[in-house]
């Protein structure tokens, strides 16, 4: 018997959105960072996306009931840390290359280059 008390997990699957850049700050551990953009489709209209009609497919969304098709696109940052599969991230990985992501989300927040206070939301991979 296992008891969780939490937990923070996200699935991705998506688009690259730009090369991958390591970058490595002093006394610190490098790191491949990318963007990711996922893609979520629904019908407006008469009936409810789910209910009857719809055809799925791995590499492509059919909707074919009634209603207009509305798409909203979501860009994730993508860090990854770990040595073995930072560095083949970094090596492979290329600007729209299809990929599935799993990791921890991670909420921080840092100050820019015009001292303002921002917040950062991040997939840890």
């Amino acid at each position: 018997l296992c008891l969780v008390s939490a937990m923070n997990r996200v699935q991705l699957l998506g688009r690259v959105g730009q090369d991958p850049i390591m970058r490595q700050v002093e006394g610190k551990n490098p790191v491949t960072i990318f963007s990711l953009a996922t893609n979520e489709m629904w019908r407006t209209g008469e009936s409810e996306v789910g209910q009857g009609g719809e055809i799925w497919h791995p590499t492509l969304l059919l909707l074919c009931n009634l209603g207009d098709v509305s798409q909203k696109t979501t860009w994730h940052r993508i860090s990854v840390f770990r040595p073995g599969l930072r560095d083949v991230t970094y090596q492979y990985v290329r600007k729209g290359s299809r990929i599935y992501v799993e990791g921890k989300i991670d909420y921080g927040e840092y100050t820019d280059k015009n001292n303002v206070r921002r917040q950062a939301t991040t997939i840890i991979a």
